[in-house]
């Protein structure tokens, strides 16, 4: 279940990360709350997955999931640049959460 709630923090991540755009500034209504909901869903599954995790590879996949999902939806919903660049760096996020998961000892 450990691994299961950090998935489930880091796609909650992505969720504020990316009502926090459409919120220009907590200015309009849902999107702030959708933000703020997403914040403390993410928190707190990411303290039910830190109950047995180690807190560094328990926050870097957590954020690495956040970098990943934001950076994707940028492209799709905000016309950001997708270049070779940018998508080699994302596969080495990728790798670094892999590499990340097959050392945890939890």
């Amino acid at each position: 279940m450990k691994w299961l709630f950090l998935i489930i923090a880091g796609l909650f991540e992505v969720c504020w990360a990316v009502g926090l755009k459409y919120s220009e500034g907590f200015t309009k209504l849902v999107p702030s709350i959708i933000t703020v909901s997403g914040m403390i869903a993410s928190f707190y599954f990411l303290s039910l997955a830190l109950k047995e995790l180690p807190l560094g590879t328990a926050y870097a996949i957590w954020t690495g999931i956040g970098t990943i999902g934001t950076v994707i939806l940028g492209i799709i919903l905000f016309k950001e640049p997708m270049d070779i660049i940018r998508l080699t760096c994302i596969a080495f996020i990728v790798a670094g959460i892999i590499g990340l998961k097959l050392v945890s000892h939890s």
